[in-house]
């Protein structure tokens, strides 16, 4: 199907004036004015959103306050030492877990996954398959079917909708289960409650990649019974360029996991510097060696408001910029509402949209070059994410205008 110029028609000046007023009276509105924007409109769902204003102040605090003045001294000193863990404990905030339960210690989402879904393997020693939606995110499919050749499982990859029926038939052989609340292509929910209910069902554990959902989706850890999850620190958790990633291991675990990845820093008394690795009893042991204390405190940093405002009140105002991103479609551009690849039921989707636009690279490029940042995913798939912090009513009417032009100019 093309799309017909004649379908790409002004928007409407009261769309804008609608945009002013919910604006207005949105109290959140008040935070876009701490993101360093550059005038620019953030609605890319890849890595990165904007930074806060106060970031490099407070990275130049650590560096000239703590690390300068006290170099080593300041793991103990300043709390380095036990950020990783204070960062989960914030984090947990937005998660629905209480304290103790997640460990932010510095490793890339890739590697985070690879320990979880080993250690959910251990935990179900006697069980030959490890399963996973054939639709995740690419790293999920590689270090999933890594491990599976690691362990001598067998790496079943179903359908989103085979997922569920796979664990109804065959679920006494799946030794774990990774899944993702949120599809990172279109922005479809899966509910977590249910298909965790499905492994618990069948004796298997459930593990979940929160990176699309982490900071924009309730996810109610503990209340769900989730097994295990993993997630990056630089999607809406907005830690900046390689944030590190997060892992959730809950209590009735912690006495019995066993990590594959068994750093010092994990170990029950570190600084004895034993030969033989001890795993501490609780969270303490998801940590491997050294973290990255810059990028925690980046992520230390850009979780403040994010924890102020709450989860419930996020989730609100994303929903409501998506629902408004959809309502200027119709009236700017219905042919592109006709290409929409996400549910149009705001229930059944994350903090994304995705679009069915031709030459969707060439049209992102455009959008770029207007100062709308968004990205596309092959082979025709553009993505807006709408992060609920530092985007507003108005961004997002300028963005459909924007969208409507740019997919006209690259016709």
């Amino acid at each position: 199907m093309t799309i017909r110029p004649e379908s790409l028609t002004v928007p409407s000046t009261g769309m804008l004036d609608e945009a002013r007023r919910r604006d207005d009276l949105d109290p959140l509105t008040e935070y876009v004015r701490g993101f360093a924007t550059d005038g620019a409109i953030h609605l890319n769902g890849n890595s990165l959103g904007p930074p806060r204003e106060t970031l490099a102040g407070e990275l130049d605090r650590v560096v000239t306050e703590q690390w300068a003045p006290r170099q080593v001294q300041a793991w103990f000193q300043d709390g380095w030492l036990e950020l990783p863990r204070t960062v989960g404990d914030k984090l947990a905030l937005l998660l629905g877990a209480g304290p103790g339960q997640i460990m932010v210690a510095g490793e890339t989402t890739s590697t985070t996954l690879f320990n979880a879904l080993v250690a959910a393997c251990r935990l179900r020693p006697d069980r030959p398959v490890l399963l996973i939606e054939a639709e995740s995110f690419p790293t999920d499919l590689y270090v999933a079917s890594s491990v599976a050749r690691l362990l001598d499982r067998e790496l079943v990859a179903e359908s989103r909708i085979g997922f569920d029926a796979y664990l109804r038939e065959h679920g006494q052989q799946v030794a774990a289960a990774l899944a993702a609340p949120v599809d990172f292509r279109t922005g479809e929910r899966r509910e977590i409650r249910p298909t965790t209910a499905l492994c618990h069902a069948a004796g298997a554990l459930s593990v979940w990649d929160l990176s699309h959902a982490a900071g924009v989706l309730p996810v109610d850890l503990d209340a769900n019974a989730v097994d295990l999850a993993v997630g990056c620190g630089y999607k809406y958790l907005g830690g900046g360029p390689g944030a590190p990633a997060f892992l959730y291991l809950p209590v009735r675990f912690q006495s019995t996991v066993d990590f594959p990845l068994t750093g010092w820093h994990g170990h029950a008394r570190p600084f004895e510097m034993g030969p033989a690795f001890e795993p501490a009893t609780d969270i303490e042991q998801a940590r491997t060696g050294t973290p990255p204390l810059l990028s925690l405190a980046a992520l230390h940093h850009a979780l403040a408001p994010l924890v102020e405002v709450g989860i419930h009140a996020l989730h609100q105002r994303t929903r409501e910029l998506s629902e408004y991103f959809l309502e200027c479609l119709a009236d700017h551009a219905p042919e592109l509402l006709r290409r929409l690849a996400s549910p149009r039921d705001a229930d059944r989707r994350g903090g994304h949209l995705a679009l069915r636009v031709p030459d969707a690279d060439a049209v992102e490029r455009a959008l770029a070059e207007s100062g709308v940042h968004v990205d596309s995913r092959p082979p025709d798939l553009i993505r807006f994410a709408f992060a609920p912090l530092y985007v507003t009513h108005e961004q997002v009417w300028r963005a459909v205008d924007a969208l409507g032009r740019a997919v006209e100019g690259v016709r």
